[in-house]
């Protein structure tokens, strides 16, 4: 009898079964608006110029392959540490901060989650409803409680705040708070300044522990204007704190896999041990992670004219994803259905549509539009050639 005879068939991932289940439809006109991918105006995925130019610089330098540290690239960990908490972050002038590159922002919160179980044992994680569905795992797999809190309202199409710093101030303390920076996964609602300064009010109160979530900085209005939750959450006087972030999006290296994990500390010495705890974490692994991506980031980061028009090209993506927005409400506002215009309020690649789960089904069965049953749909999918076919679909199912 074999030893695996027990093994049970895994169901498909919810999002890239989708994927798979797109590109066996033979139909055409056929969309894909579940995969969390920025795609430009004539539907491809993107090489910035930038990211092109540093590989030209990586290449003409022919530098051996050999193993980088078990945190991964100096240079790269430092420039990461920068973009996520800014040039002028105390906790990071105090040595009071410690980034190692992981294997993409997946990879980060992996590391993160296994580095918590193994330090704080009987800790639970609280993480929003609805999020990511990979929280979820990943949390769970790493051997947490998992509990959830209110975040999506959906009537206003908005974060239900009150519900949420509810569920904040009746936390235990220790809870480890699942947070995202910006550009909420899966609904797009994200919080405003002032409920980040009562999210880190109230974390703070209850000694709770932030982990962030940031895998869209740019995408909703700047670099640096999407990663102020964590400021906000360091100046309302949070002691420690965790952020996961991820390279996939802004420099579309979605198969380099290249992320980081930040953990900020109560003092130098801190950070120190909580490094080498980390670096245990990753080498009982995968030993360390790999060189291409990140050197490409560090490249992009540490020249000036690099940086500069990465962020230009950052901009052009964001740019058009609020285009789409625009586009999609103005249409669906035509067809008779100005309730979708809460689209607009929304932020990032995502949004919760509103649709149920039948209408889902009947985008992919009458239409070939394929989208999470949820009702999330990426945005960036859109362009000027399928806008007006996802469009009149949407209106049509809507009723």
């Amino acid at each position: 009898m074999s030893f695996f005879s027990s093994v049970a068939l895994a169901p498909d991932d919810p999002i890239l079964g989708l994927t798979d289940a797109w590109l066996a439809d033979p139909r055409s006109p056929k969309v894909n608006l579940g995969v969390g991918v920025y795609y430009d105006a004539d539907g491809r995925q993107v090489l910035p110029e930038s990211v092109m130019r540093a590989e030209a610089t990586l290449t003409a330098r022919r530098r051996a392959r050999s193993y980088i540290p078990i945190d991964g690239l100096p240079d790269y960990d430092s420039a990461t540490q920068r973009l996520v908490f800014g040039e002028d972050c105390a906790a990071a002038a105090e040595g009071r901060v410690v980034t190692a590159q992981t294997l993409g922002g997946t990879g980060a919160l992996r590391v993160g989650a296994d580095f918590l179980k193994a330090t704080l044992p009987f800790a639970k994680v609280a993480i929003s409803q609805p999020s990511w569905p990979n929280h979820q795992v990943l949390f769970r797999a790493a051997g947490f409680e998992i509990g959830n809190y209110p975040y999506y309202h959906a009537d206003s199409h908005g974060v239900d705040f009150d519900a949420m710093l509810a569920a904040l101030l009746a936390m235990d303390a220790g809870t480890v708070v699942l947070l995202h920076a910006c550009c909420h996964n899966p609904t797009g609602a994200d919080l405003s300044t002032a409920q980040w300064r009562e999210v880190a009010g109230a974390v703070r109160d209850r000694g709770l522990l932030p982990f962030v979530d940031m895998a869209y900085q740019g995408f909703d209005r700047g670099i640096a204007e999407d990663a102020q939750g964590i400021a906000i959450l360091l100046e309302a006087g949070v002691e420690n704190l965790l952020v996961a972030n991820s390279c996939s999006k802004s420099f579309s290296l979605y198969g380099e896999r290249v992320g980081a994990l930040s953990l900020v500390c109560a003092s130098a010495d801190e950070a120190r041990r909580v490094r080498s705890q980390v670096k245990q974490t990753i080498r009982a692994n995968y030993s360390n992670p790999p060189t291409h991506g990140a050197a490409l980031v560090a490249t992009i980061l540490g020249d000036p004219d690099l940086r500069a028009q990465w962020e230009e090209e950052v901009g052009q993506m964001r740019g058009r994803i609020k285009a789409m927005r625009n586009g999609l409400v103005a249409r669906l506002a035509a067809l008779g259905h100005p309730e979708f215009a809460f689209i607009n309020r929304q932020a990032g690649m995502f949004t919760y549509s509103g649709l149920s789960p039948a209408q889902v089904q009947r985008l992919r069965d009458e239409f070939a539009i394929y989208a999470v049953s949820s009702g999330r749909i990426c945005v960036s999918a859109l362009n000027e050639a399928n806008l007006d076919y996802v469009a009149d679909a949407i209106a049509r199912v809507a009723g």
